[in-house]
């Protein structure tokens, strides 16, 4: 029996990497640029990099569509940094709605902020209002079990 493989895109030079399962936890490199591609730390998305994040990556990602005016969105900001350093096998991405319309219009954001998991490219699951760290870890972990 083959090993379980996954895709992974690296958050700094965008290639799409396949990575053993068993792997994750093992903090794989990009075979491209060298650097991590499970990062403690949310990755920024643009209007070039939101679908290939979201389409292409097979572990669980959580995008927060934020903006910059809205004050939930700021006071929330490192409590979703803080969960992404608590759960690095999950892929955590940011995309300001105010600066990237057009790449946020897809997804249909009626409140900010607003967290959506994806998995394989498919939306399942999101989560309106700003929570605590301990609240996005929990309902993360919802999404994994």
């Amino acid at each position: 029996m083959s090993e379980q493989s996954m895709h992974l895109v690296c958050p700094h030079c965008q290639a799409t990497n396949r990575v053993p399962s068993a792997r994750l936890s093992a903090k794989p490199n990009c075979g491209k640029c060298g650097q991590e591609l499970l990062s403690a730390t949310p990755q920024e998305l643009t209007a070039q990099t939101v679908n290939k994040v979201i389409q292409k990556n097979e572990v669980l990602t959580i995008v927060d569509f934020w903006a910059s005016w809205c004050q939930p969105c700021i006071m929330m900001a490192p409590q979703f940094k803080e969960a992404a350093g608590q759960l690095p096998e999950v892929v955590f991405a940011k995309l300001q709605t105010d600066k990237h319309e057009q790449a946020a219009a897809p997804y249909n954001i009626r409140s900010l902020p607003t967290m959506v998991a994806f998995k394989g490219g498919k939306e399942i699951a999101r989560q309106s209002g700003a929570l605590p760290s301990h609240q996005i870890v929990q309902w993360v972990q919802s999404l994994s079990s």
